[in-house]
């Protein structure tokens, strides 16, 4: 059940006067640290392991007439024409095109043969995508990061576009800033390999619902405090329907909702603190009958029905 709290009662609404305190969520919009390593970044390499299932196809520069398509069996080999029976699973796609070659070679067949061997399908070709956005996705040659996102239907308003992506074989994980720029996206459109996590966390978002000219949901800055007078200039404002005493900030905290009125004309003039608003946080401004009446015109139409009332109760 709903509870209605004074604004001293609750003590995460406070007015804020210094440097703002980690908000009551500390895991939600918390700074963190970029990988700024163009090595790791932009890897001139990343080797990937060819494993059981995967479909590789295999060419030789120059001669058409050997182009075998395969799908490495359970036991981690393939049967290759020519040259039987070849180990595949463990080995990098480097390694793998040398030792076909080399086999190749042995047989007699080809004296200095160029193999290329590409992975076609396969089900660990695929990075994967958690959180706010989610889904797997096929990586089949050269895929970034943007292109990955996409996808999966893009980033939802929700999401951050901070950027965790955790890679085998990578001590640390790798963190880009996507940000609000075209151009810084760019920077940090990264490719993307076959095992990749890609981790979407979700913002602190405060949601502006009612009589503002603008409703909808802000996002929080990470240590940066937004008041409840902010929230609503960045809502455009207050309507004229508004009813600005019976403001509600509605919270969530361990599981139990409660909700704090406020007077907006006091918050306004400095009568009341400024709360500052916390991840989640719903507020919500109806609106006066009184003042929609007036606005939709209708408020003639109700004066005048009062008016008959009135005299028909005087002539009784």
């Amino acid at each position: 059940m709903s509870t209605t709290l004074v604004l001293a009662a609750l003590p995460a609404v406070a007015q804020f006067n210094g440097p703002a305190s980690p908000t009551a969520s500390p895991e939600i919009n918390r700074p963190v640290t970029l990988t700024t390593d163009r090595t790791t970044l932009y890897p001139p390499t990343h080797d990937v392991l060819l494993t059981a299932g995967d479909m590789i196809g295999i060419h030789i520069f120059g001669q058409s007439d050997y182009s075998p398509s395969i799908r490495i069996g359970t036991d981690g080999n393939v049967v290759l024409p020519l040259i039987g029976e070849v180990h595949m699973e463990g080995l990098t796609i480097t390694e793998a095109e040398r030792l076909i070659a080399q086999k190749l070679v042995d047989a007699g067949i080809y004296r200095n043969p160029q193999v290329t061997l590409q992975i076609t399908e396969g089900p660990n070709a695929v990075a994967t995508v958690i959180g706010e956005a989610h889904g797997i996705v096929p990586i089949i040659g050269t895929r970034r990061l943007l292109d990955v996102l996409t996808s999966v239907g893009g980033l939802p308003p929700t999401a951050s576009h901070v950027i965790t992506i955790h890679r085998p074989g990578q001590p640390e994980p790798i963190v880009v800033n996507l940000g609000s720029d075209p151009m810084h996206s760019q920077v940090a459109d990264i490719p993307i390999f076959a095992g990749d996590t890609i981790i979407i966390s979700r913002i602190g978002v405060v949601y502006m619902i009612g009589a503002f000219k603008t409703p909808g949901v802000i996002a929080l800055t990470p240590y940066t405090p937004l008041t409840l007078m902010q929230a609503t200039a960045l809502s455009g404002g207050i309507t004229f329907e508004g009813k600005y005493d019976d403001l509600r900030v509605i919270r969530t905290v361990g599981g139990e909702r409660t909700i704090v009125k406020l007077d907006v004309k006091r918050v306004l003039y400095g009568k009341a603190p400024d709360p500052i608003l916390q991840p989640n946080d719903i507020v919500f401004l109806p609106n006066s009958m009184l003042k929609a009446s007036i606005s939709n015109g209708s408020l003639g139409t109700l004066l005048g029905v009062a008016s008959v009332l009135i005299t028909v109760i005087t002539l009784r």
